[in-house]
This record gives C-alpha cells, sequence and structure tokens, in this order.
C-alpha cells in the first residue's frame, strides 16, 4: 500500500488482520479497537483495551498492531492502551463464540 494513502480506514481494515490468538478473531471484530487517529507526518495513534488487565499476549499483540499500522503507511505508532471503559464482548461476538 502506498504510504500516500494512509486513512483512518486503511488502518482499521489493516487491524483485521490481527487476531487474538486464543479467540482466534480479529481484534476489530473483538471490541478492543476504541479509535484510531491520523496526526501530523503519518503518525497514528491507536487507542485500545485488552480482553483482561493482565493478558498474557499483550506485549506480541502490542508489536502486531504497531506492524499491521505501519503496512499501512504510518511513520509512527503510539498506542494508548485502556481499560476505562473495560472490554465486553459483544452479543454478536458471543454468539461467534458460542457463550
Amino acid at each position: 500500500m502506498s504510504p500516500s494513502a494512509l486513512t483512518k480506514e486503511n488502518v482499521e481494515d489493516a487491524l483485521t488482520l490481527v487476531f487474538d490468538p486464543e479467540i482466534h478473531v480479529d481484534i476489530v471484530t473483538m471490541g478492543l479497537i476504541y479509535g484510531v487517529e491520523i496526526l501530523e507526518n503519518k503518525n497514528v495513534k491507536v487507542t485500545m483495551t485488552m480482553t483482561t488487565v493482565a493478558c498474557p499476549y499483550a506485549p506480541q499483540l502490542l508489536k502486531d498492531v504497531e506492524e499491521a499500522v505501519k503496512e499501512a503507511g504510518a511513520h509512527e505508532v503510539e498506542i494508548d492502551v485502556v481499560f476505562d471503559p473495560p472490554w465486553k464482548p459483544t452479543p454478536e461476538l458471543r454468539a461467534m463464540l458460542g457463550v
């Protein structure tokens, strides 16, 4: 993808390629992405959460998010991990997971 094509939509599309390793669902569908901002100089800020505060996969997940956003054309990636509001699976996700 051309760096000149950096848009919020392209970043969000790139993040659909990042999967939770235990649930095997992408982090956008899971609702872990709370926001994407395109900043100056093709820098991007991603606001996201984890399924739990003690998520053992968090370091790798953050690396995967950074790589995906850079592949979408970002120069630098800032990831703000928040737990307010806490993550709660949507009814659709719960149905998809059979819970």
